[in-house]
This record gives C-alpha cells, structure tokens and sequence, in this order.
C-alpha cells in the first residue's frame, strides 16, 4: 500500500543551522501519528516540506505517492494542513471563507460538506460572523475547517490545541478521531505530550533535525519509562540509607522508579522495619512526558 508520508533522506539548512539532517520517516495510510520535539527540533521544517512550502536542499517528499515538488498540485490535494499561526482574512465570513478555499481546490457546490464541519466544530452560529470579530478559539476552529474543506485523505495538525479552551480541545479531538476512524491519516505535532499519547498510534521523536526515536507509543513507555510510587512521610521520619539511593526527592516528596508492582511490597515493608510513618501514597504509570525528556537528555533504551 502507497504510505500517506514518505520522507527520504530530507535536508534544509538555514544558513549555519541545520534545521532537517537526511530524515527518513514513512507514515501508514489510516495512522494516527504524532511528531514530538522540542523548540528548534525541526518539527515546523518538515511540516512545510509536507506541505511543499520549504524546499529541501536535497531529498523527497511524497503525499499518497504525490512528490510535492513534481507533482505539487496532486500532492497539495491530498494534504490539509492545520497551521500553528492563526491567519485569516478579516473580510470575509466564516462560511465565505471555507467557500473560497473549495474553491482553490476547484469544488463547487460544497455546502453540504461544510455545513457538516461547521457542525462538527460547533461554528453554525458564527457561519455567518466576520472572520475578524471571532475570538482566537473560534479562530483556530476555523483553521481546522479550512483543512478539511477538500475533505483530504491525509491531515497534520501543527498544535492544534495551543492556547485553546478545554471545550474546543474536546470537540476537536472527537471530530478528528471520528475522522480517522474512518480512514484519514492523522499527523499531530503538540507540545501536550497527554494528547499525543493519548491518540497516537505511533510516535516519532526530533532532536536537532534528526528522528532519534520511532516506535508505537506503547513500545516507546515501556523501553523508556516506568512506573512511579510516590510517597510522602511523616514529619521527621527519614528514608533508610538503602532506600534513599534509589529514591529521588522532589519537596516533601519521594519518588521512586519501579516495573513490577511486587517492588511495591518489599519497599514498603522496609518502610515499615525503619518505622517510617506513610502520610500520602499514589501510584503512577509510565506516561511520554518521562519518555521524552529522557530522550532529549539522550538516554538510550
């Protein structure tokens, strides 16, 4: 099957940064995707290499077996793109404006369909309100639309949620997993790391222009992240020194790293040898956050 995204060794400088080093990455039609990575990762680049936007100084860029360089206009069809920035036209209504994108993409007659995101993204009231008088929310909500409008078969959405209250975050993700339910592509980039382990099947990590991690994101917690118990004591009650070596103390706080819950038991029944007193426990689980920041410290599984 043709992937949605092939990137083959891609590269783009900007002067002496080197924003993409030879990134190869292949994204399966019908995946939910996330792309993670820090400021300056590379994340922006690559999308507008997707998008056809950036020119790579060397390498290729296909969308549905489209080359966005040879093949812009097929490949440009198959692709929308939710951008990070929030532009519009101030002249135009909401309804005006997902008309005049059909447009670009040469549809007519295309009001059903947008009606149906327009409901979707809870924006029927505003069909008919300037673009300029919307509030930033409403704003991005338009966005999304304006992607979808060609109804797309592969879709990336460059922080979609930033900035944005929680009832648009769950309208857009019930939309967006309706969306992929039904066979569209999905390529997430976010900074709420919980919204990408949450939805994403997958998950590829950037640090400084490269993919330095790969893998389904349930394979990416437990090669890199663990369980956490969590533990506050009595006042005046001290770790015995066996257990504090491997403890980490954060406040009035102590944590500790475990993968098998029996860990659990032998730890706290050394607690209770050194008669220490448990004033507050919770158990967490592995969660990307851990993931990524191990990553980005350059930890190797």
């Amino acid at each position: 099957m043709t992937a949605a995204i092939k990137v083959s060794q891609l590269a783009k400088r900007f002067g002496d940064v080197q924003a993409l080093a030879n990134v190869d990455l292949e994204i399966h039609q019908g995946e939910f995707f996330g792309l993670l990575g820090p400021n300056g990762a590379g994340k922006t680049t690559l999308i507008s290499a997707i998008a056809g936007l950036a020119r790579p100084d060397s390498g290729r860029v296909e969308v549905m077996g489209h080359d966005v360089q040879t093949d812009a206009g097929n490949a440009r069809r198959k692709l929308g793109v939710v951008p990070q920035e929030i532009v519009f036209d101030p002249f135009f209504t909401v309804r005006e404006t997902l008309q005049f994108q059909s447009g670009y993409f040469g549809i007519r007659r295309n009001d059903v369909w947008i009606d149906e995101i327009l409901a979707n993204l809870d924006l029927t009231i505003k069909a008919d309100a300037s673009m300029r008088s919307l509030s930033g929310g409403m704003k991005r909500r338009v966005l999304v639309a304006q992607a979808l409008v060609h109804r797309p078969p592969v879709i990336v959405l460059d922080e979609p949620t930033a900035g944005v209250d929680v009832e648009l975050r769950q309208t857009l993700w019930k939309f967006i997993r309706r969306l992929n339910d039904d066979g569209h592509t999905i390529v997430l980039t976010t900074h709420y790391l919980a919204e990408a382990e949450a939805h994403c099947g997958r998950i590829a990590m950037l640090k400084a222009g490269q993919v330095i991690a790969l893998d389904k994101t349930e394979a990416l917690l437990q090669r890199f992240s663990a369980h956490t118990l969590r533990l506050r004591l009595r006042s005046g009650d001290a770790l015995p020194a066996d257990i504090s070596k491997t403890a980490r103390q954060r406040g009035l706080e102590w944590q500790f790293q475990f993968d098998h819950f029996d860990e659990i038991e032998t730890l706290l029944a050394k607690l209770r040898a050194a008669d220490c007193a448990i004033e507050d426990m919770e158990v967490g689980k592995p969660d990307l956050e851990e993931v990524f920041v191990k990553l980005m410290n350059g930890e190797q599984a």
